[in-house]
């Protein structure tokens, strides 16, 4: 049967015609299956370079995202785990929690300086919001910022007592701290720690895509509980790593822009805005008669009503204010909230008020962070989340340093070893 264009053309041209239209149809399709093979040759080539940087990289840094993850695996109940080892100094307290007009926080600071007699010593009481010891921070020589060199007390419900005493990082939850955020090494362990959270990313990442399955989905997440060890170990480190990526992600990430502050806040700048900068007021004077504690704490509760009460941070002689952490509505973190009250410490004269509540939509991602790392963003159903969450790179170590183990050991038995004469 002819064709359109053939009726005029002779038997012979029509057989050549065809021939030649067969011979490029046969090209066409051949150099289709060249171009697929070789793209499938190059897919093949980028997982296996991708699955040894998955391997050496989780080799190498494994360890630490181990180590990491078990020590915040602990300090998710840190201060419950600490008041249980120390039951006996942390005994609970009779009536109603110190709050913003009780008159322990004057009691208690007359008695750490009394102990503690450093005229240029600042104090961070923690409003705990529940009766019993009074958690305090000392500063001596006017150290004042959170990871400086400090000694931490308990005060004994009235403010009467210091019913226990320990310097930082001597006692086991603040050691685990210091292991947990800088591996004990001060600035250089913190770099350490926050790049690596970055490197736990392009671990999780060439994870998956060394994974992606290029067949059946139901195959890839299978489990063969019958199969060899190598094959159970290698299904126990991939699905532990799929139904946990996307939070082992928020996890690391949260993790590495709190280790790097200025990281975050350009990482910040870049992709959302700028932070609010939190003020930094200084009192009228250098010196003269400290007010009462209860008196700034009245200035302060004026200037944000309805304001819950976390931190007193009280300074020592010179030029800084009384600084007021509080939760006003709104803020995620209960224990370390993103609003300061500044009272002037010789005048008590309100000098700032930085309220999260009106802050950009930096500030508002920023004080997100913490509470998405430590699992309090949901109470206590997401404070255990995170414990395990903690505890899975411990999983994903161990099961991948044994799988690469039982590999090596699988290929040695299988090379053939040569006979000697």
């Amino acid at each position: 049967m002819r064709v359109a264009g053939e009726r005029d053309m002779h038997p012979r041209q029509i057989r050549r015609s065809r021939s030649r239209w067969r011979f490029r149809l046969r090209f066409a399709g051949e150099s289709y299956a060249n171009a697929c093979t070789a793209r499938s040759r190059v897919t093949s080539r980028v997982r296996i370079l991708l699955r040894q940087f998955h391997l050496w990289l989780g080799l190498a840094l494994g360890g630490l995202f181990a180590l990491l993850g078990a020590t915040g695996s602990a300090l998710v109940f840190y201060v419950e785990i600490d008041s249980a080892l120390h039951s006996r100094a942390m005994q609970p307290g009779s009536g109603s929690a110190a709050g913003w007009s009780s008159p322990v926080w004057d009691r208690a600071l007359a008695t750490g300086r009394a102990q503690r007699p450093d005229p240029h010593g600042s104090w961070s009481f923690e409003v705990t919001g529940e009766p019993g010891a009074l958690p305090a921070r000392f500063y001596p020589s006017n150290r004042h910022s959170h990871h400086a060199e400090r000694e931490m007390l308990w005060f004994s419900s009235d403010g009467r007592r210091i019913v226990r005493a320990e310097p930082w990082g001597g006692y086991l939850m603040s050691w685990l701290y210091d292991l947990h955020m800088h591996l004990l090494a001060g600035e250089s362990g913190r770099q350490v720690v926050g790049w690596s959270g970055f490197a736990m990313l392009l671990l999780l990442v060439s994870g998956i895509i060394a994974w992606w399955p290029r067949a059946g989905w139901r195959k890839a997440f299978a489990f063969k509980r019958d199969a060899v060890a190598l094959r159970r170990l290698r299904d126990i480190h991939k699905l532990s790593g799929l139904w946990s990526m996307a939070l082992l992600f928020i996890l690391a990430g949260t993790g590495a822009l709190l280790a790097l502050p200025v990281v975050k806040t350009r990482l910040l700048s870049a992709t959302i805005v700028a932070p609010d900068t939190v003020p930094d007021p200084r009192s009228g004077a250098a010196d003269g008669t400290q007010i009462p504690v209860s008196q700034a704490l009245s200035t302060a509760r004026g200037a944000l009503p309805g304001a819950r009460l976390a931190f007193i941070d009280v300074p020592g002689a010179g030029s800084e204010p009384f600084r007021m952490r509080v939760q006003v509505p709104g803020d995620p973190h209960e224990r370390f909230p993103s609003s300061f009250i500044f009272v002037d410490q010789y005048s008590g004269q309100l000098l700032a008020v930085h309220d999260a509540r009106h802050g950009n939509a930096g500030t508002t991602a920023a004080k997100w962070i913490r509470v998405l790392h430590d699992g309090s963003v949901g109470g206590l159903a997401t404070r255990i989340l995170a414990v395990a969450l903690g505890l899975l790179p411990v999983v994903l170590f161990v099961t991948g340093l044994l799988h690469w183990r039982r590999r090596l050991v699988r290929r040695a038995h299988a090379t053939p070893t040569r006979s000697h004469p």
